[in-house]
């Protein structure tokens, strides 16, 4: 089978508005499941609030805490308010992220669309916040400090560039990682099933090798998936921590 199938969007429930397809998608069902696990971690573990935790109120308060650990360490105590977006935020893709782990299943942070709108959604939020504290002295950040006037008109085009190009190595960073990491699963996975349908019981000696490799490649990309998680909530911390103190 192709290895891009997987990445495959299709609806399930075919749904037209005003001649516009609005159907809820495969991709929908996955986002929604991401959302609906990470609601339930946090209101399934901070329901009883037991003196000695159990293992899911010991989850969310880990998992919150090592968020506001990222908030407070990069962006300070100015940064803490943002804390239950990025907590969201990290959550929506970690569990995007395990959850298409699972064979059958659909991963939508694997399309770029998806993690456009998630880094598009975080520039436009720290934008508003850089010009609700700044005002329009915002706009000095794309004015580099000691920088010789003669070279100022070749440096503000590089820092607006720059600063606009953000959701695009945003979004490109997580796609990109998900999307190899699976086709590469999908393709050792290939060589297995032919081999051991091809040439018999020599076929299922030769897959043996690819077996570890898939193996290892699936501890890799559990790895992979809490990691790409963390690196998007890290950089939008660090870029909500530019808006606050216009580094």
């Amino acid at each position: 089978m192709d290895p891009l199938h997987q990445f495959l969007i299709y609806p399930l429930i075919t749904i037209t508005v005003s001649g516009g397809d609005v159907s809820f998608t495969n991709s929908a069902l996955f986002m929604l499941l991401s959302a609906l696990t990470g609601l339930g971690l946090v209101v399934g573990g901070m329901r009883k609030r037991l003196l000695v935790p159990d293992r899911m109120q010991s989850a969310a308060e880990i998992s919150y805490e090592f968020v506001e650990g990222i908030v407070r360490s990069n962006a300070g105590h100015e940064g803490l308010p943002f804390v239950p977006f990025v907590f969201s935020l990290f959550l929506f893709l970690l569990f995007g992220n395990l959850i298409g782990m699972i064979p059958y299943t659909f991963t939508f942070t694997s399309h770029l669309v998806v993690t456009a709108s998630l880094a598009m959604v975080v520039f436009i939020m720290v934008t508003l916040v850089g010009l609700l504290k700044h005002g329009l002295h915002f706009f000095s950040k794309f004015v580099p400090r000691g920088v010789p006037i003669a070279l100022m008109p070749l440096m503000i085009p590089l820092e607006i560039i720059s600063y606009f190009i953000r959701p695009v190595s945003l979004s490109v960073r997580l796609f990109a990682n998900i999307m190899a990491g699976h086709t590469m699963l999908k393709v050792f996975a290939g060589f297995i099933v032919m081999m051991a349908g091809g040439l018999g019981a020599v076929g299922y000696l030769l897959g043996i090798l690819p077996f570890a490799l898939v193996v290892v490649l699936i501890g890799f990309e559990f790895f992979v998936a809490f990691i790409q998680a963390y690196v998007f909530a890290l950089l939008t911390v660090i870029y909500i921590q530019d808006a606050l103190e216009m580094h």
